[in-house]
């Protein structure tokens, strides 16, 4: 990720109204794939809480990378016993830049729309293959 993004990322993350990003985001991801509702238990409000403190930790770490991967990489490990699998990440990704969207408005240009989506696919990525190795 170039220093551009980053900031673009950083910047666009700040304009997003988070209490309506997290219930937009789950009624996406519902509505993409109702079969992911299953995997999610007890207050969804507090999980939507719990979503966006994590995508607010990962975008301010952004600036130093090697600090918060060992942090994704957990994640991932733990998304495994929560029955996430490699496909889902495509459909939460999907979910994420559709809610970013309806978040931003006019905000969400094609910049911020290709850094949030290498951003997604870095941290994605990384926490897929930890997940992969944890399994093997």
């Amino acid at each position: 990720m170039t220093p551009d993004q980053i900031s673009l990322v950083q910047k666009s993350f700040e304009c997003v109204p988070t209490d309506a990003a997290a219930e937009l985001f789950y009624g996406r991801l519902f509505e993409l794939d109702p079969s992911l509702r299953p995997l999610f238990k007890g207050d969804m409000k507090a999980q939507g809480e719990k979503l966006m403190d994590m995508i607010a930790v990962a975008v301010d770490g952004l600036n130093d990378l090697d600090a918060i991967v060992p942090a994704v990489q957990d994640l991932g490990i733990r998304h495994v016993d929560y029955g996430v699998t490699r496909d889902h990440y495509d459909t939460v990704g999907a979910a994420l830049l559709w809610t970013l969207e309806k978040g931003l408005g006019e905000q969400f240009t094609d910049d911020v729309r290709k850094a949030w989506t290498d951003t997604y696919t870095l941290l994605s990525t990384t926490m897929i293959d930890a997940a992969e190795r944890h399994i093997a």
